[in-house]
């Protein structure tokens, strides 16, 4: 007993036909160009008016580590009390800008406030950033800050 319906093999050729149009590609192709760490920065867009950000680069840190910034309300003995923003990154081996925006507002409510940061490379710690203290609540162009080896 035959079970081939006449539409079957029209089915096949349609099928087969549309598979070949999709591998046709008349373009030449184009090979994505990752923007660097400057030009990413300078693209990004504008902070919302009730916002306020931190800028920047850490040094030296590998291609491939995973980083970490945190601005933190910290108490007396340097113990976190809030996180009042943060951002994660990864290393490329050239300098590594960043903005961290956060919100004003939540930053006076506080006393003493810090920038901490941290680097991993295969889920091991290997660099941090010392503590950097943040005197106001206003966007600050940090300059270029350098993690050191983790203890």
């Amino acid at each position: 007993m035959n079970t081939h319906t006449p539409l079957q093999p029209l089915i096949v050729l349609s099928l087969t036909a549309l598979l070949m149009a999709c591998t046709r590609d008349n373009a030449p192709p184009t090979t994505p160009t990752a923007p660097t760490p400057a030009q990413a920065v300078a693209k990004a867009a504008p902070l919302p008016a009730y916002q306020r950000e931190l800028s920047g680069s850490l040094a030296n840190v590998p291609n491939e580590a995973e980083v970490e910034l945190a601005l933190l309300a910290v108490d007396a003995r340097g113990k976190p009390q809030a996180l009042l923003g943060n951002i994660q990154l990864r290393g490329t081996g050239n300098p590594l800008a960043f903005r961290l925006p956060f919100n004003p507002d939540t930053f006076n409510k506080h006393t003493r406030i810090e920038l901490h940061g941290r680097a991993n490379q295969a889920g091991r710690l290997i660099l941090r950033l010392p503590a950097q203290p943040i005197t106001h609540g206003d966007t600050q162009a940090l300059g270029e800050l350098r993690l050191v080896p983790a203890p």
